[in-house]
């Protein structure tokens, strides 16, 4: 339940349109409902903005689709991170305006009308092998109503791609850079613009890049003051921290 849906709710008391035994029993599954295997937090939207995320990996395909399913009474927009084209399948069959994201590998169901914010979440990628990691920080951070602009294949090894577009870099408050390798590319992006970066190292690279952990050092000891950090591959996190930086900016500055 929303914070929106809460106030609609004690509205419809207070209005004598639902009756307040109607509205107990609406709130019975408050604040989580036990699923026996998991026990969904209904109040996470009313807490942090966005309802529960849903982490596919390492769930059955019946017990993503039950949590999809408990989640989705509420009304609110959905997000399933990680998830097959087989978990999609099965969800569709009761919500077949469900989207499968197949780079992020997500699935998002709309259910609330979107509401743009007023500034733009910039995604960057060192390099095309990245993107299931920028495409799963986008996909989030549409969902939860940011205005996002990419800019893929852009990573230092060509630096001219990336100063290409230094202006439009410039107007976004703030900003997710994802790269692998070495994990340059957010060092150098912080040293172009006045908002904050958050870089996501990937697990692209040969084999002294220790599966992500080369670039995620590099962007720990960053020279960039305006940098920080989520884990390896963890374009989710990026992508919904980045979200809650935006909802927060200043309007004069958009």
């Amino acid at each position: 339940m929303t914070e929106d849906s809460l106030r609609a709710l004690l509205q419809s008391v207070r209005s004598q349109d639902r009756s307040v035994d109607e509205a107990i029993a609406r709130l019975r599954s408050m604040p989580f409902e036990d699923l026996g295997f998991a026990k969904v937090d209904h109040h996470r939207a009313i807490r942090c903005g966005f309802p529960e995320v849903i982490y596919c990996e390492g769930k059955t395909t019946d017990q993503v689709a039950e949590i999809f399913d408990c989640c989705a009474r509420t009304g609110a927009n959905l997000l399933a991170t990680r998830a097959s084209k087989e978990i999609h399948d099965a969800i569709s069959q009761s919500h077949p305006n469900a989207q499968y994201h197949e780079m992020a590998r997500a699935i998002t169901l709309r259910q609330r009308d979107a509401v743009p914010s007023a500034g733009t979440i910039a995604i960057v990628s060192a390099g095309t092998s990245d993107l299931p990691v920028a495409e799963e920080a986008r996909v989030t951070a549409e969902i939860m109503d940011q205005r996002t602009n990419c800019f893929y294949d852009v990573g230092v090894a060509g630096i001219h791609r990336l100063l290409a577009y230094s202006e439009a870099l410039q107007a976004a408050n703030v900003l997710v850079v994802v790269a692998g390798m070495e994990g340059a590319l957010p060092s150098v992006v912080g040293g172009l613009v006045d908002c904050p970066v958050i870089a996501v190292p990937t697990s692209v690279g040969y084999g002294a890049s220790f599966g992500g952990l080369a670039a995620l050092l590099a962007m720990l000891n960053s020279c960039a003051s305006g940098v920080t950090v989520v884990n390896i591959d963890n374009g989710f996190g990026a992508g919904y921290t980045a979200s809650l930086i935006n909802r927060r900016s200043r309007p004069e500055s958009m």
